[in-house]
């Protein structure tokens, strides 16, 4: 535990070097938390926030039809094409600036292509534990206006009950955010739900908060927090993933 302004919190540092990693050719990819191969007995996960994997893939290649339950999936391309399909009848094509989400509920085969043949794609996959079991299985995907995360933090993935516009619902008190800020900025992110923690993660770029310097791919997880300040030097593009602390 450390204190800020005499508040406990506790904080949790996943520097990018220390992720798990895989290659099997067509598919590299880096494990912030323990998935498939890789196992941390330490690092299974952050409150709700169960996958954050950041995928390599190469053109044309993919995950054929493989099954899901009781899991949220988000995700989010940073470059290239994915195609997805599913035994529901969804067909998606997502590029740059959509964000795509799955609600496995009580059951769904779905398949992740890159679409495209001679491109690599690049995506952060991560999945959520339900905040209830069993759900029909839904899927959608949204278009952002990139411009809009300019010196701000955009709203993405929200609480599915809170009906939010312009926004994915999902079935968790979970808020996804992205922005990407100038260097020499000051910037501040306010908890939206009362108990919930903050895993910040650095998509391009460094930036100073909480005493720490996090670069290119660091993780950190904050619990006990109301808000967190940043400060950039050279500017930096952050994901920011508040979600409830405790497995239902």
């Amino acid at each position: 535990m450390e204190t800020i302004f005499g508040t406990a919190f506790k904080k949790t540092l996943h520097k990018a070097g220390t992720r798990g990693q895989a290659d099997h050719g067509w598919l590299k990819t880096r494990l912030t938390f323990s998935f498939s191969g890789y196992h941390d007995p330490k690092r299974v996960h952050f409150g709700v926030l169960r996958v954050l994997n950041d995928d390599q893939i190469a053109g044309g290649k993919g995950f054929g039809m493989h099954p899901h339950d009781n899991m949220e999936i988000i995700t989010i391309p940073t470059e290239g094409v994915v195609e997805h399909k599913d035994n529901q009848g969804n067909h998606g094509i997502i590029t740059k600036g959509e964000v795509q989400v799955m609600s496995a509920g009580t059951g769904v085969y779905h398949s992740e292509f890159n679409h495209q043949k001679d491109e690599t794609l690049k995506l952060f996959q991560i999945w959520l534990f339900p905040n209830k079991g069993n759900v029909t299985p839904r899927y959608d995907q949204m278009k952002f206006d990139l411009e809009a995360q300019h010196n701000n933090f955009q709203l993405l993935v929200t609480p599915i009950e809170a009906n939010i516009p312009n926004t994915l619902g999902i079935h968790q008190d979970a808020y996804f955010s992205m922005g990407k800020f100038e260097a020499g900025k000051e910037f501040t992110y306010k908890i939206n739900r009362e108990g919930n923690g903050l895993y910040i993660f650095v998509v391009n770029g460094s930036v100073n908060t909480s005493d720490e310097t996090l670069e290119l791919r660091d993780g950190l997880g904050l619990e006990g927090i109301t808000e967190v300040n940043f400060e950039t030097e050279n500017g930096v593009e952050l994901l920011l993933m508040e979600v409830p602390m405790e497995l239902e």
